[in-house]
């Protein structure tokens, strides 16, 4: 068996915090045990090491094309590559919106060449989508039964229930922003609290509902899940389950102004800590950041004019690490939840340390806690709700067996690639 490379350390490998050998050749994991022999490269870590599967994000808006002064692809793969993050799935309600073989092939090639990690792109669910036609070359579909950035809305069971039947028949599984658009207000806002007004849990709750009566069982994903009850009702029709970092962290009335307004909605302080301790209890599939850039000065107008959706790509595992660090989650769901579980449920040869495997890793040095410093993120955006919030940043990331940041610092090249081609 050819190696290039052994690297050496402790490693999570098969649900455990041990040390192990990993071979990597050709970009691939190629042996993993206690002793690898071979290698043109053998690179021992640090005791303080901690050697992680590159982490997965399943929910990502890039903005690129058609958006690029909020973020474009390679700002946006920059800031995930500075959190662990080696693979995005990025959502189709770009400009144009990515629904169809042109839309989507157009979007492939604009691209090309301009990631830092590797990555997958969504297609949306619409009545014109041919699933059957576009399914290989994307990691899953989306869609949205609530209004949000983006003209691809789909919310009348008439339409919605064959066309998702049609995505599903391909094999691929359906990511949903499960709020029912029928139950949104369209009244004036001034703050949070009015934007919750206006998108009730209710709608999250009915939207699950009506998903469950139909496809339960089924590949179906819940996006950015806000409520426990949402939790419940997704756990019980057998759906996979996202969870975010701002509607575990933030509320209506201490976050009141527009640089906290999302799709869906930032809840009251209860709520969130109702879904945070259902986050500690391990009870979500994974983390989906819904990274979802404006520049600061479209989150600086009035609220009622102001866009909803706050950037998380480089901050939310960093922070998911820092937990790890003062004992409040352990090792073993940060990873389950930031890489195996995304890449399971979209099939991606990513996610885990084991042959076969994309080498994807991260390495933590656990003991390495600093604050958010705005300053220092690479998100066009140039702003963050977590500024002061402690987090725990890699010291180096490798994507498919090349370092791209060591020290903590950024040291490789465009070499992501689209995982479907």
């Amino acid at each position: 068996m050819d190696i290039e490379t052994v690297l050496m350390g402790r490693a999570f490998v098969g649900g455990e915090l041990r040390y192990t050998e990993i071979g990597i050749n050709e970009g691939k994991i190629v042996a993993v045990g206690s002793y690898v022999s071979g290698g043109e490269r053998r690179i021992e870590l640090g005791t303080s090491m901690t050697v992680l599967p590159g982490f997965v994000d399943p929910h990502v808006h890039l903005r690129d094309p058609g958006m690029t002064q909020k973020e474009d692809f390679s700002t946006g793969t920059m800031a995930a590559v500075h959190a662990g993050v080696t693979t995005v799935l990025d959502m189709p309600n770009t400009k144009p919106a990515v629904y169809n073989s042109t839309t989507l092939m157009d979007k492939k090639a604009h691209l090309k060449g301009r990631s830092y990690v590797d990555y997958g792109l969504f297609a949306a669910i619409t009545p014109e989508t041919n699933a059957a036609m576009i399914a290989k070359y994307v990691p899953g579909f989306k869609l949205f039964m609530g209004s949000t950035t983006g003209n691809i809305l789909l919310n009348d069971d008439s339409e919605l229930v064959p066309a998702v039947w049609d995505a599903l028949a391909t094999g691929k599984r359906v990511s949903v922003h499960a709020e029912d658009d029928s139950l949104i207000l369209k009244e004036p806002e001034k703050c949070t609290r009015d934007h919750l007004r206006n998108r009730p849990a209710e709608a999250e709750l009915n939207a699950i509902r009506r998903l469950a009566k139909h496809f339960s069982g089924q590949k179906i994903n819940i996006c950015h899940v806000t409520t426990s009850e949402g939790l419940d009702l997704a756990k019980a029709a057998g759906f996979t389950t996202e969870v975010t970092m701002h509607h575990m962290m933030f509320e209506v009335d201490r976050n009141k102004d527009a640089f906290y307004k999302v799709n869906p909605p930032l809840r009251t302080l209860e709520n969130r800590d109702a879904l945070f301790k259902r986050f500690l209890a391990d009870e979500f599939t994974m983390i989906g950041t819904d990274h979802a850039p404006h520049t600061l000065a479209e989150k600086s107008q009035d609220f009622d004019s102001a866009p909803g959706g706050m950037p998380g790509v480089e901050t939310t595992m960093p922070i998911i690490m820092n937990m790890v660090r003062k004992n409040m989650i352990p090792l073993s769901q940060a990873v389950r939840m930031g890489a195996i579980a995304p890449g399971e449920a979209f099939s991606l040869p990513k996610g885990n340390i084991s042959v076969g495997m994309d080498a994807d890793l991260a390495i933590f040095d656990l003991r390495s806690v600093t604050q958010i410093d705005p300053k220092r993120l690479h998100s066009k955006c140039g702003h963050t709700q977590y500024a002061g919030k402690e987090a725990v940043f890699p010291d180096t990331v490798i994507i498919r067996g090349e370092v791209q940041v060591e020290g903590a610092e950024f040291c490789g090249e465009q070499r992501g690639v689209d995982i479907y081609g």
